[in-house]
């Protein structure tokens, strides 16, 4: 070996080491790229007698400085921290929605009850009746405003879903020719540096739409998702697309098309965006909306209530304000159907019985041999096994509503979604349009006589057999009774007995009471339904003092235009009223504190995923960091690289001088 290939081999070396250096140098701004470092190895030496004599330096390898446990936290890191920045990004528009006085329902609730106090103080003041029937109009289109924001998240989601549902299948398919390339190269050529950096930078891409599990077999990398479902192996691709939720068609669920076969792979996405939307959709919008819904329905439910037990300006029983919260369409629209349910099958109805007693969730339903099992999907409860009943009006409550049969039978097996609430908010409506109807009085008022010697007194009696403002044929039947009954006299026989006798002066009824004492009289009045049945309706009301014998107090039909304000009083009531949520153990809470448990939530989850977002944030950065400080091009180390190997390179070139010099020595002496 002469000199000159000696000088020849530190040349080609050193030049290799500032081609490797130029080319980190060149690629600092490259997102996954890996420095490089070149290897060298010393020649064969040979033997002269008893000695061996170096022949020069060769290129072993050009190194990627790569440690696959700090690119594995990164990855992992990746998909966390995409994760939680999408739950919070979503999470934090409904925080504001609900929880802003501009938007949200807390002024516009409180405005509603401000105008029905106005109205209370003054019954007949026409003004402050327009601007309750107003501000009732501006609380359904707030409730319905606010329910389709949630909607719109909703479709948002669906959309966001799809659209990284194409980028994921993309960069899986990016994975697997990485893959195809990298061993086709590897086994005739050594290693693809640069294409090993753009496959580890594609999944990371790939980690920041989903979690990912990576194994490496000779060479490759597998992919998979959720609990181990396979989207890239070698270089096949299993592809993902969305579809309808057959449980729920107005969400999409993530299908893995497996070959021939498909899979819901929906459950089991974790991680990356798409992770932390599913993860929103579940935890945050789903509750929410079905919490809107039920406070929206609650309002509707016991205004039109207490407002049907009153009279109106014209004299009339109340009409409703709001809605009819089971009218046919909603009872037949709050149970979906599985898609995989037998073609022949029918769906359910729902209706609701018990406001109070609704709890924000959706419940499962699944058909057995002997009648159906619920479950409720909020906290998974199974809430037992139930029978159909006959008539539909004898079926089970169920957390304040009754299943009954729709058209068509059901088969062991299917399944059926029930949203009690959910469309709640958005089916609010203010049906009332004349304001004199707003039923203001109490339908009973009573007096003494102007003859009576005693001191006794009566309270304003109470209508107690309540008028379903949902039940026509109820509602006229208590009311034809109730007008046909009056007046209504009671007659002291006695200082201490008395007797009630209906408008025609039948008796119907005696009873005692203690003089000096305030008794508490439920009077039951007979009357006889349209078929020919015996019953009765109740009045209530306190007798006070000590009537004398021969006194009497009469009971009548309040009249039109009064000013009587208890049924208004009673609307008031209703503001601090328990009526949201009651449970066996808790009588519930109002409407507001219901809706500031919602904003309390909703705004409880945001600030936790505040902490995560800053948190994952901080993870993925020390991560990156990490994986920087040993694969990241340093441009001080390079240039330091530059140098130097520019001397080896130089010496080299002496090197090959030095032995032209001799050879041309070696020449010009012969």
């Amino acid at each position: 070996m002469s000199l000159l290939n000696i000088g020849m081999s530190g040349l080609s070396a050193s030049h290799a080491s500032l081609v490797t250096t130029g080319n980190n140098i060149s690629n600092v701004d490259t997102v996954g790229y890996s420095r490089q470092q070149t290897v060298q190895g010393t020649k064969g030496s040979i033997q002269y007698g008893n000695v061996f004599i170096g022949t020069g330096t060769t290129l072993a390898d050009v190194r990627r400085v790569y440690n696959s446990y700090l690119d594995a936290q990164l990855q992992t890191t990746t998909s966390l921290n995409g994760d939680a920045q999408a739950y919070l990004g979503q999470a934090t528009q409904v925080d504001k929605l609900l929880s802003d006085s501009g938007t949200g329902i807390t002024k516009t609730l409180q405005s509603f009850f401000s105008s029905l106090q106005t109205l209370s103080a003054n019954s007949n003041d026409n003004a402050a009746r327009q601007a309750l029937l107003t501000n009732a109009q501006g609380l359904s289109s707030r409730f319905n405003a606010m329910s389709q924001q949630l909607t719109q998240q909703n479709t948002y989601i669906n959309d966001q879903l799809g659209s990284m549902a194409e980028q994921v299948n993309k960069l899986a398919s990016t994975v697997a020719a990485y893959n195809k390339r990298i061993s086709e190269v590897s086994s005739s050529s050594g290693t693809p540096n640069e294409l090993l950096d753009q496959r580890n930078e594609t999944i990371r891409q790939l980690n920041e739409l989903v979690g990912t599990q990576v194994t490496e077999t000779e060479g490759r990398l597998d992919v998979y998702l959720g609990s181990g479902q396979p989207l890239v192996v070698g270089d096949t691709v299993n592809k993902l697309r969305m579809a309808a939720d057959p449980t729920d068609p107005t969400r999409s669920s993530i299908i893995m098309d497996r070959g021939s076969s498909s899979i819901d792979i929906t459950g089991v996405m974790s991680g990356g965006q798409m992770g932390g939307l599913l993860r929103y959709r579940s935890e945050v919008l789903t509750p929410a909306v079905n919490s809107l819904g039920r406070i929206a329905m609650v309002v509707a439910d016991q205004v039109n209530k207490q407002l049907g037990q009153g009279l109106d300006q014209n004299g009339n029983f109340g009409a409703a304000l709001f809605n009819n919260i089971n009218s046919a369409a909603a009872i037949s629209q709050r149970s979906i159907a599985n898609a995989n349910n037998d073609p022949a099958s029918g769906n359910l109805n729902v209706t609701i019985k018990d406001t109070s007693k609704l709890q924000a969730s959706d419940y499962q339903v699944t058909i057995t041999a002997s009648g159906y099992n619920v479950r409720r999907l909020s906290d998974n409860t199974d809430m037992g096994n139930f029978a159909f009943a006959t008539p539909p009006a004898a079926e089970p409550v169920i957390d304040g509503f009754s299943l009954s049969l729709n058209a068509g039978s059901v088969t062991a097996g299917d399944s059926f979604k029930i949203t009690p609430t959910r469309s709640s908010a958005a089916d609010m409506t203010t049906v009332m349009t004349d304001a004199k109807t707003l039923a203001t009085a109490a339908p009973l008022t009573s007096s003494k006589a102007s003859g009576n010697d005693g001191t006794g007194a009566v309270s304003q009696p109470t209508l107690n057999t309540a008028l379903d403002i949902y039940d026509p044929v109820q509602r006229l039947e208590v009311q034809t009774a109730v007008k046909a009954s009056m007046p209504v006299r009671m007659l002291m026989t006695s200082a201490t007995a008395y007797e009630v006798f209906d408008a025609k002066g039948n008796s119907v009824g005696t009873g005692n009471i203690v003089p000096g004492q305030n008794n508490d009289l439920n009077i039951a009045v007979p009357y006889t339904d349209a078929g020919g049945n015996a019953k009765t309706f109740s009045v209530g009301m306190t007798v006070s003092g000590s009537p004398a014998s021969g006194d009497s107090f009469n009971i009548s039909m309040t009249a039109a235009g009064s000013t009587d304000n208890r049924n208004a009083s009673a609307l008031l009531g209703l503001q601090t009223k328990a009526t949201v949520g009651a449970t066996a153990t808790s009588p519930g809470v109002s409407f507001t504190e219901a809706y500031g448990g919602l904003v309390s939530s909703v705004g409880s989850q945001t600030k936790q995923a505040q902490l995560d977002g800053t948190a994952t944030d901080t993870i993925l950065t020390g991560a990156r960091n990490a994986r920087d400080s040993l694969s990241g091009v340093d441009l001080d180390e390079e240039a330091g690289n530059l140098t130097k190997y520019q001397q080896y390179y130089t010496a080299s070139s002496q090197i090959i001088k030095t032995a032209q010099e001799i050879f041309s020595t070696l020449i010009n002496a012969l």
